[in-house]
């Protein structure tokens, strides 16, 4: 079994897929990395060369997360494993 689980790592790895998997994930994890409260008035909708889109519940929480999207991609990176994400656009 665990040689399998090389295996099929080396054919992500080597395939591309890994980059994308790992763009996919922070859709996943934006809640438990921002928790409860923002969560609550947001939604992580997709990934789009690297940018997480939020769609927001108002133009008060997009300006507010905008001034603190660098330490919230680097808490998503650093969840993921994989410096995936580059760019955060709220809408």
């Amino acid at each position: 079994m665990e040689q399998l689980k090389k295996v099929l790592k080396k054919a992500i790895n080597e395939s591309g897929f890994k980059k994308a998997i790992d763009q996919e994930n922070a859709v996943f994890v934006w809640g438990e990395v921002v928790g409860k409260n923002i969560s609550a008035v947001t939604k992580a909708t997709g990934v789009d060369k690297g940018t997480l889109i939020i769609k927001t519940e108002s133009a008060t929480w997009k300006q507010e997360l905008h001034m603190q999207k660098k330490e919230i991609i680097n808490k998503i990176n650093k969840k993921i494993g994989s410096i995936a994400i580059k760019e955060i656009r709220f809408i």
